[in-house]
Parts: C-alpha cells; sequence; structure tokens
C-alpha cells in the first residue's frame, strides 16, 4: 500500500495553465455556488447575534441543557449502535460465505428506504399498551392491566436511539462495505500465517484500514440524528432541533431559534473536525498490480446461522418491521388510497426530489471541476464549507432561508406589480422554490462527496492528454470525466433524491400553505395518532426509496 499523493488529486497544478483568468466562467461560478450553499447559514449567524428579542438567558436558564443533554445522549448513542452494526455486518457479507448471505448483503441496505419516522410510529404502534405484543401477552398470562406486569416505555431515549440506529447504519454499513472490499487480500494471507484469525482478524487488519470509512459513515448517522425532528417529536424527547420548531413557531421568536441553530452548527462543526482528525493521513490506495481479491470463507452450522442471524436483525428492525406495520394499517382501509391529496403529495415529492437531486449534481459537478481548474485560493477555501449544509438539519436551512427569501419575495412582487399592474403573488415562499433550494442546499455536500471522489480517481495523465489534443475545458469534463465518473454522478443522484424523499424538518417549515409532500402528509396523520391515514402515503414513501435504493444496490454490486 502507498500514501495518496494529494497532489494528484488536483487537475491542474496551482499556478499552471489552469489558473489563467480569475474571473473564468468555472471559477465565477464555483464561488457563486459556494457562496449559495453557505448564504443560510452566515443568516442564521446574523440573526442568532442580532435577535429582536434576545432570549438567550432565558434559554440557558431553563430548556438549553435539557435540549442539549437529549441532542448529545441520541448523538452518541446512535454513533455507536451504527458503527456496531454497520462494521459486523459489512466485514460479514464481505469476508464470509453463510446462508442467505448474498439476499443480506443488498438487504442491508432497505432500512435506507425507511424514514426513521416511520419506524417511530410502526415500532410504538406494535408495542404500546393497545398494540399486538402487549395485547398478546396480557392474554397468555392473564394480566387484567398494566400494574400486572413491567413493560418498557415506548416512549423513551432507548427505543428512539434503537429507532434512529435501525434506519441510518446501512451509512456505516454501505462505506464499510466498500472499504473491506477494496483491502488486498494478500493482506488478510499474511495475518492468517502468523496466525491471526476469527475476531483478531477483524481488529488487527481490516477495521484499522476501514476506521476512515466507518468514522465517515458514523458522523453522517450522528450529522442526521441531529437533523431528526419526527422521531424525537413522536418520543416526547426534547431536543435542539424541536426547541427550534417550539421557539420559531409557539413562541414566534425567529432570533431564538437562530440561537439555537448556531448551538447545532457548533455540534456538527465539532463533530466533522473531530472526524477529520480521526483520520488524518490515513488516505491510502491499492495499486492494481499488486491488488487481489478476498477470498470469502464458508460459514456452516452454528456459526454460519449466527452471521445470518446478525445480518438478518438489522434488516428487520429497519425495514420488515416497520413496513409491515404500515402495510397492515394500509390494507384495513383501501379506501384511503383515493383519499384527496395523496396523489398530489406523490407528485409534490417527485418532482420537488428529482429537481433537487439533478440541481445539488450538476451544481456539484460544476463547483468540483470549477475548484480544479483555478488556482487561486478563494475557491479553494470555500469548497471545504460548502459540506456545511449537510451538517446543518433541515430545521436550521429554514430558519436561514425563510426570513431572506421572504423579504426578497416581498420586493420582487412591489416591484412587478409596480411594473405590470399585476400583484404576482409570493413566487420564492408561496411555491416549492424554496423546498426545492432547502434541498439543493441541505444534500449538496453528498453529491460534493461523490463527484470530487470521481475526480480524484480519474488519472491526471488522461484530463493532460486531452488538453495536448486541443480539448478544452468543458471538452474535457464531457469526453474524458463525465464517461469514467457516470456511475458516481448516477450514485449521486440516487443518494439525493432518497434523502429528498424522506426529509421532514425543512419541508414543514418552508412548504407554502396547502403544500405537502409524501413526508409531511405522514407527519400529520401520525402525529394525531391517525396512524391508518397515515400508512397509504408512508407506503409510498418507502416504495419510491425502495426503487432507488435497489438502483443504487445494483451500481454498487
Amino acid at each position: 500500500m502507498q500514501a495518496q499523493d494529494p497532489s494528484q488529486t488536483s487537475l491542474l497544478r496551482p499556478g499552471s495553465g489552469g489558473a489563467r483568468g480569475v474571473f473564468n466562467l468555472w471559477s465565477l461560478g464555483a464561488i457563486l455556488i459556494a457562496l449559495l450553499v453557505l448564504a443560510p447559514i452566515a443568516t442564521v449567524i446574523w440573526l442568532a447575534f442580532n435577535p429582536v428579542e434576545n432570549i438567550w438567558p432565558h434559554l440557558t436558564r431553563t430548556t438549553l441543557p435539557r435540549y442539549l443533554s437529549n441532542t448529545l445522549i441520541l448523538m452518541l448513542g446512535v454513533g455507536a449502535v451504527t458503527a456496531a452494526v454497520g462494521a459486523t455486518t459489512a466485514w460479514l457479507v464481505c469476508m464470509y460465505r453463510f446462508p442467505g448471505a448474498r439476499v443480506l448483503e443488498y438487504a442491508l441496505l432497505l432500512p435506507l428506504a425507511v424514514p426513521a419516522y416511520v419506524g417511530a410510529y410502526a415500532l410504538v404502534d406494535l408495542l404500546e399498551y393497545s398494540g399486538p405484543v402487549q395485547v398478546a401477552l396480557r392474554e397468555a398470562f392473564g394480566w387484567a392491566s398494566a400494574r400486572d406486569y413491567w413493560f418498557p416505555r415506548i416512549r423513551s431515549r432507548g427505543f428512539a436511539i434503537l429507532v434512529l440506529s435501525a434506519a441510518l447504519y446501512p451509512y456505516v454499513y454501505l462505506l464499510a462495505r466498500a472499504a473491506f472490499r477494496e483491502q488486498s487480500g494478500a493482506s488478510y494471507e499474511v495475518a492468517r500465517a502468523l496466525g491471526s484469525g476469527g475476531l483478531r482478524l477483524f481488529f488487527r487488519v481490516g477495521l484499522p484500514l476501514a476506521r476512515p470509512a466507518i468514522a465517515v459513515g458514523v458522523a453522517l448517522a450522528m450529522m442526521e440524528t441531529v437533523n431528526d425532528y419526527g422521531v424525537v417529536s413522536y418520543f416526547a424527547v426534547q431536543t435542539l432541533t424541536t426547541g427550534i420548531f417550539t421557539v420559531w413557531l409557539s413562541a414566534g421568536n425567529p432570533g431564538g431559534a437562530a440561537q439555537l441553530a448556531t448551538v447545532i452548527l457548533g455540534l456538527i462543526l465539532l463533530l466533522v473536525a473531530l472526524e477529520r482528525l480521526s483520520r488524518r493521513r490515513q488516505r491510502y490506495f491499492q495499486s492494481a498490480r499488486h491488488s487481489r481479491p478476498i477470498e470469502k470463507r464458508r460459514l456452516s452450522g452454528v456459526a454460519g446461522l449466527g452471521a445470518m442471524f446478525a445480518c438478518a436483525v438489522p434488516v428487520a428492525l429497519g425495514f420488515v418491521v416497520p413496513l409491515g406495520v404500515i402495510l397492515w394499517h394500509a390494507l384495513q382501509r383501501p379506501d384511503l388510497w383515493l383519499a384527496p391529496g395523496l396523489l398530489r403529495a406523490l407528485r409534490h415529492t417527485l418532482v420537488a426530489g428529482g429537481a433537487a437531486a439533478f440541481l445539488a449534481v450538476l451544481a456539484a459537478l460544476f463547483l468540483v471541476y470549477g475548484v480544479r481548474l483555478t488556482g487561486r485560493s478563494l475557491p479553494r477555501l470555500l469548497l471545504p464549507f460548502t459540506t456545511i449544509g449537510y451538517a446543518a438539519p433541515g430545521a436550521v436551512l429554514a430558519v436561514g432561508l425563510l426570513i431572506p427569501l421572504a423579504a426578497m419575495d416581498h420586493r420582487l412582487a412591489d416591484g412587478i406589480a409596480a411594473l405590470t399592474g399585476n400583484d404576482p403573488g409570493l413566487i420564492l415562499t408561496g411555491t416549492a422554490f424554496a423546498v426545492v433550494l432547502a434541498y439543493v442546499i441541505r444534500f449538496f455536500a453528498i453529491a460534493q462527496g461523490a463527484v470530487d471522489a470521481a475526480f480524484g480517481r480519474v488519472s491526471p495523465s488522461l484530463p493532460m492528454a486531452a488538453h495536448s489534443l486541443g480539448r478544452g475545458r468543458t471538452g474535457v469534463l464531457t469526453a474524458v470525466y463525465l464517461p469514467l465518473m457516470r456511475g458516481t454522478v448516477g450514485t449521486a443522484l440516487l443518494l439525493v433524491f432518497v434523502d429528498c424523499v424522506k426529509e421532514l424538518p425543512a419541508t414543514l417549515l418552508l412548504r407554502p400553505f396547502n403544500y405537502n409532500t409524501l413526508a409531511t402528509l405522514v407527519h400529520e396523520k401520525a402525529s394525531t395518532e391517525a396512524l391508518t391515514e397515515a400508512a397509504p402515503a408512508a407506503v409510498l414513501i418507502v416504495l419510491v426509496a425502495s426503487a432507488a435504493v435497489a438502483l443504487l444496490a445494483r451500481a454498487n454490486r
């Protein structure tokens, strides 16, 4: 193995011909895209330091400690569980052959299709006092009431960690599986020859080499935990995100909501810094000349059944049980499939998610390519900060987007009315524009990360050869890079689309009046305990996301 030379990831070295013309289209476009992604964060920080009514002292004395402690406990709990589940299952499917391994390898991705809040609704419906599990226990043992037996409280932090982990472990699994696959089988053969096997092989060889990928997956899961609103609000766990909703919508104080948002940003920036510090100088690539695929070993008997069980349980908790519960409810009332608004919500979801995915990937291509072309410091300095959008929860972005967009909307409408005599209404906040923009900014880091990694895997000699043959910047992109990056670009589109379909907090805060996506429709019904009415929309979310995840699994075979 050889340490990767960071200079090889650039299209052209700084100061070379690619740096000519600081005001060329690619450089300017890259700077504008970066500033657009960063603008909502800057707005949140400005609002936090310039509130109309400063309630920060009141927050610190009353609710902030509770919000902060619950958020930290959820982050740490979900991080630990997703790391253990994701890394273990990835190791098993990459290193061993056991009953059902080929099916489980792809089934382990299916929880990506089930939003965590749907899993929360299903779990409560299944395990609450009037649910089938406790009813069956009372009938089997003759218990008359809850005083006759003990059952864990379902709406609690512990079960919130369980639900979130079941929905988010695929982030770790997907990255860890890719890392294990890329490792050379020769490393494991040497380790076995030296007497390592089983757990020692995992902890001494596999885990250290895959640790950077696992760290990224855990960081993503923890960021999604901070972003969550559906699970924590349904389980009555007060976090910083629920605090933003309470302070903004109930107390009518956007400045206070922005102050809570800055606390979240601080946590996320600390998390990102720790994640990058943990894998500093740990980038490696495997030379193709010396690469040898890992030879899977067969597990039979108890060991094979144990491996199958270890991989099947996360799939059951994250996909089978939630889908089974909501399907059962959906089949109880077939008439609800024809309810007004369901197909409209499906159309809104597909259009908004598809548009956001396309725009995010297109902007990521332009930004990353523009940064690689320029030798100037400003675009390169801005590039890492564009990932903050993904770190910022949807509620934070909503705070940073809605207020400036509303001000722009009123000025735009007044200007058009003065020129034409017709009032066009609210163009930005009265349509899905704000929702799509929030999706693009929120998930831009996914597209940017995938595209940046794909550029880095292309040998620098190829674009140099194209330049020597007379190809310009655009020609190199379309003739060299895009054909080689087609699979990664498709993967980025699918990942962004799946996340857009499931996004709840930003959609709740930014959607125009009477505009529902499937996610907001499910939340509206389930928050009033009408799970049967929420079931058709929840099933459609899972079906749409499952189709995208199936394509993703096929692309990553």
